[in-house]
């Protein structure tokens, strides 16, 4: 069954329609699998015996004339920091290695309750810290329209799998951008929804107050229905949003006339690389061309990287160094075989289990967190973060959606920004805002630079607004096809 740059939707009219099943859909993702990724190294885990499984049990159902999930059959790919009943939850990190999660995540059980057929699990920075996804204790994972070239993080694995045909849909995880930029960098679309529309319950915690779990998919009308089938209030989510779950799909034909696209200058400084100024201004004018109305406006502090960065990396690792404390060798994950007492036992599974750049960031956030520094640095962050949240409101009073790149470049090579720990995290200037202020975003592809990658264009929409957001991104994809 051929898999080339099939989509959800129509994989699903054809399972229907009898004209395959779902076992032959799945066996030839896992062919396909088996075909590619030793050399993208997308997955941590693959679940052939499982998905087969899956597969059969949904074929019984359709032949006996039971009711299905709209994504009966449909090959998902999930990142490997969700966890799933039964399978192993790496978080792409040593320290747990072999750790079995006992339950599913709210979001992977809507998705069981869809009948997605969970064929592994992705690749990804160590505990979605990273910009490139070389930082996997499971090794680098490559981009599949360049080998050479990152794949973008830490959904890296997600954004390479959906790319390669190894899979048809995927879920990540956005803290800064974690699923925008790899889907850019890679070609796909990313989905970032406002916090709280997706519940968290069952995603491994990096930086609470920003993560958010999104869809990595062929086109927007997948990511459409992907995020249709797991979003929605979770009582064991203290941050969700208790709110009802539009019909995605049916507003995305309904055209942009009349609606606003804000370009903010701060998202075209004179260094920001040509070809990457050009994608998105020339996406802005296919917009106009196609009923819609461009404005200019100013993001003064979100759009400002010095700003934008500055907190968004004190928040999140000030979070990480206190989410990932609980990763002491007693409770679970990695413990040390060389400890003589109990300090030594902690620190010797902790410098054991996690990687470097992991301990980067626990060191700095425990910094920032600490006496003397808390109100210059953590408590200063979240002041800045207020002020980027009314950045955007304001922004959001004159237009109806914003209109940026995703990532500064295209796809960097491998190994190229590894030693520059600042340069790597600039690669989050156009994303890490929209995490700190809780908004949606969706990357799409858009044009191919001359280094034959892909360019993504970000838009943005107020909170809850993903159904104008997906409305406008399937126009954009209409204008880029």
């Amino acid at each position: 069954m051929a898999l080339n740059e099939a989509t959800a939707h129509d994989l699903s009219t054809r399972l229907q329609n009898r004209e395959a099943t779902a076992r032959e859909l799945i066996q030839a993702t896992l062919d396909r699998i088996d075909a590619v990724d030793g050399q993208i190294n997308a997955y941590i885990s693959v679940d052939a015996t499982g998905a087969l499984a899956q597969a059969d049990a949904i074929d019984q159902r359709r032949e006996r004339g039971e009711p299905l999930g709209p994504l009966a059959g449909i090959p998902l790919a999930l990142k490997d920091v969700l966890c799933v009943r039964g399978g192993r939850t790496t978080c792409g990190s040593r320290i747990l290695e072999n750790y079995i999660a006992p339950y599913d995540a709210t979001a992977v059980a809507r998705l069981r309750d869809a009948d997605a057929v969970f064929v592994g699990k992705t690749n990804m920075d160590e505990f979605a810290m990273g910009s490139s996804c070389e930082n996997s204790y499971f090794g680098p994972t490559r981009n599949p329209r360049d080998p050479e070239r990152v794949p973008g993080g830490s959904s890296g694995g997600a954004a390479a799998a959906v790319a390669a045909d190894a899979t048809v849909l995927a879920l990540g995880t956005d803290t800064g951008g974690s699923v925008r930029q790899p889907a850019g960098y890679c070609g796909v679309v990313g989905l970032k929804p406002t916090y709280g529309r997706v519940s968290r319950y069952g995603l491994v915690a990096y930086a609470s107050s920003l993560d958010q779990i999104g869809p990595v998919t062929k086109d927007v009308e997948d990511a459409a229905l992907l995020l249709q089938a797991c979003a929605g209030y979770d009582p064991r989510d203290s941050t969700s949003i208790d709110a009802p779950v539009p019909d995605y799909r049916a507003e995305l034909k309904n055209g942009v006339q009349g609606l606003k696209i804000g370009l903010a200058q701060e998202h075209f400084p004179a260094a920001l690389d040509d070809e990457i100024a050009a994608a998105a201004h020339s996406a802005a004018r296919a917009l106009a061309e196609a009923g819609a109305e461009i404005i200019d406006l100013e993001l003064p502090i979100a759009g400002h990287p010095e700003y934008c960065i500055g907190t968004y990396y004190l928040i999140a690792m000030g979070e990480a160094s206190a989410n990932l404390s609980r990763y002491d060798g007693i409770k679970y994950g990695h413990r040390t075989a060389d400890s003589t007492d109990l300090q030594e036992l902690y620190f010797q599974s902790r410098s054991e289990g996690f990687g470097a750049e992991v301990k980067r960031r626990i060191m700095l956030g425990t910094y920032a967190l600490s006496a003397g520094y808390y109100d210059a640095y953590y408590r200063k962050a979240q002041q800045v973060r207020t002020l980027i949240r009314e950045d955007f409101a304001r922004a959001f009073a004159a237009c109806d959606i914003l209109l940026s790149p995703v990532a500064p470049t295209t796809a960097f090579r491998l190994g190229e920004q590894l030693d520059d720990p600042l340069q790597m995290y600039l690669n989050d200037i156009y994303t890490a805002s929209v995490n700190l202020a809780g908004i949606p975003g969706i990357s799409v592809p858009f044009a191919t630079g001359a280094d034959a990658l892909p360019i993504g264009v970000q838009l943005l929409a107020p909170p809850l607004q993903e159904a104008r957001l997906l409305r406008m991104a399937h126009a954009l994809e209409q204008c880029a096809a």
